[in-house]
């Protein structure tokens, strides 16, 4: 079930062995019509989808209803002057950071982990990204799921746990099938929640037209009041930078986003602005729609069931489809979850291997880590982790948001004043270890942030535990790149594609000497063991080379003869390069 590396043997009398790649992988592995270029840069090749439709895709998935819940939930809990200013406070940040992050995964076709390694954390400083990453989509996963489950009890009967099992399993089937079948299940099930998430405040609109004024003035249900409070400004906006990972996401998506060209690059522009920081807008609005429809519905329904979906969404459809609100609602709920839910699976498939591939140097095959990242989920909603929404949410943002204004601050200064790469970096070959810029800030900041966040620093730091997050990933980036010139970013030059290499078409290919397949030029490495081309990974999963390219007179600058790149023609510029399985179509 995973990688092989065949060596010669070198024994007296010894067969040698038959011609062929040193290095083989498992048929889940090899097949990129599944395995979406899970550990590697996405070439040009297969990148056959328009902007539109990978922004269509990676909006599809914003479709979950945890904005609601976390909505409901700030504006129950500090009242609506605070939860406004916390939303839209939140949205704010989190748009601003996105943006950077979703142009260079669309640029350069990598995820959000290849993106963080050259973006100030190095190679394995970023396996500690891949696990707040991995956190994310199973704590959302569970979240989204024990939404779906509450709807299935409401609408059949259901019990909650065996709900939460069904919202499991259900899938795994569309995940298992790839990018392919993602967006066609984004596509088909897109009016319907369209339908869905309008009807509501249509209904309300001509039934309770006053309810609005009357939600300004809501004080919440803990007594904190309407007017504006510091505290629960501060204390509001944590719980909705949870959110900020969901860039990632996006990224797993925007890195299939065609090559920008004069002739598309209005539409490439929008397509990536609306489907990577744009999703917040969105997001936002949600989450006052959320806080809106549980304030109306809260004399009906109680405080409990007011912050779960499902039950605000009956009261609302109530005046136009009587006894038909419940299957309407169910019906909304359940679409909503899948959308969000594949994406989370995907992405988490994404993370763990990423994970686990710097770690144990094997790589089975995405599809195999949906398995664990479910399970991890699953574990969650059994837990009933629904009930403690707030702290949970909360103490995540600070970890999350110090990551990603890391990343940024890379991406937008460092990179601007020169103490970074001009160009991502992902490959081993070329990176060090450990990048104390990125890293360093992200742990930092954590650190004091979640100190903060228990109390130590007295209630305002506590409330405000997620600005000082943001505040010092921001400041420590670019203040240790400077401090350190630069020189933990890249171990040695990049004679392939890097900037001083000659210039070629990118999209030219090698053949990798480990496992005999093309790729193309930015999944490629000049390897000293090898002495040739391996693509990245290959040297990723290689436990015997030592970093020699690293260690030796390599990482001065010597250069590994390589071969001539091919040039893809018309005839094979059709087939994705190092693809064994048949790319899939949208």
């Amino acid at each position: 079930m995973t990688d092989t590396v065949t060596t010669p043997t070198s024994e007296p009398g010894a067969v040698a062995p038959p011609p062929g790649p040193r290095r083989s992988y498992a048929k889940l592995a090899a097949d990129e019509s599944r395995e979406d270029y899970s550990l590697r840069y996405a070439p040009h090749s297969f990148r056959r989808w328009s902007p539109a439709t990978v922004a269509g895709t990676a909006l599809g998935g914003i479709a979950y209803l945890a904005d609601f819940a976390i909505g409901a939930s700030i504006v129950f809990t500090y009242g609506f002057g605070s939860g406004l200013a916390s939303i839209l406070t939140a949205a704010t940040l989190i748009f601003l950071t996105g943006i950077p992050i979703a142009r260079a995964c669309a640029t350069y076709g990598l995820d959000m982990d290849l993106i963080t390694r050259g973006a100030g954390f190095g190679y394995f400083g970023s396996t500690l990204t891949s696990l707040i990453y991995a956190s994310f989509t199973f704590i959302f996963f569970a979240l989204e799921g024990s939404i779906m489950a509450q709807a299935m009890h409401q609408a059949v009967g259901l019990p909650v746990e065996i709900g939460y099992l069904i919202t499991t399993l259900i899938v795994i089937p569309i995940v298992f099938r790839g990018m392919g079948a993602l967006a066609k299940v984004q596509a088909w099930t897109q009016p319907i929640w369209i339908v869905g998430m309008v009807l509501p405040f249509v209904v309300l609109a001509f039934e309770a037209p006053d309810a609005w004024g009357a939600f300004a003035s809501f004080g919440g249900t803990e007594g904190a009041g309407a007017g504006f409070s510091w505290i629960g400004f501060g204390l509001g906006t944590g719980v909705a930078l949870s959110l900020i990972a969901q860039i990632g996401e996006q990224a797993d998506y925007l890195r299939f986003m065609p090559a920008k060209t004069e002739t598309n690059k209005r539409r490439w522009n929008l397509a990536v602005l609306a489907a990577g920081p744009g999703w917040v807008v969105i997001g936002a609005a949600k989450q006052l729609g959320g806080a809106f429809l549980a304030f109306v519905a809260l004399e009906a329904v109680g405080k409990t069931h007011a912050l779960e979906p499902i039950a605000p969404q009956i009261e609302a459809l109530k005046p136009w489809l009587g006894t038909f609100a419940l299957p309407a609602a169910a019906l909304f709920v359940i679409v909503s979850q899948v959308k969000i839910n594949v994406t989370n699976a995907y992405s988490g498939s994404l993370s763990w291997s990423n994970f686990f591939s710097r770690v144990t140097h094997r790589h089975p095959g995405r599809v195999w880590y949906i398995f664990l990242n479910l399970a991890i989920a699953l574990t969650l909603m059994e837990m009933n982790m629904f009930a403690a929404l707030n702290k949970l949410l909360g103490f995540y943002s600070n970890v999350g948001i110090a990551w990603i204004a890391a990343v940024a601050a890379d991406l937008v200064i460092n990179k601007r004043a020169g103490w970074s790469p001009p160009y991502i970096e992902f490959k081993r070959a070329y990176l060090y270890a450990v990048n104390p810029a990125g890293f360093g800030a992200m742990v930092i900041a954590s650190v004091v942030s979640i100190l903060a966040f228990f109390g130590l620093f007295g209630t305002y730091a506590q409330a405000f535990s997620t600005f000082i997050a943001a505040g010092l990933a921001v400041v420590l980036c670019p203040l240790i790149a400077w401090a350190t010139k630069g020189r933990y970013y890249l171990a040695r030059p990049n004679t392939v594609n890097g900037p001083g290499a000659a210039a070629v078409d990118e999209r030219s290919t090698h053949l990798c000497a480990e496992c005999e397949t093309a790729y193309e030029l930015p999944d490629i490495a000049d390897c000293p063991v090898r002495s040739g081309p391996v693509c990245s990974l290959c040297c990723s999963l290689d436990a015997t080379c030592g970093d020699v390219c690293r260690k030796g007179p390599q990482s001065a600058g010597a250069p590994v003869l390589m071969p001539v790149p091919t040039v893809p023609t018309a005839a094979t510029a059709a087939a994705p390069a190092g693809t064994q399985g048949t790319a899939p179509g949208v």
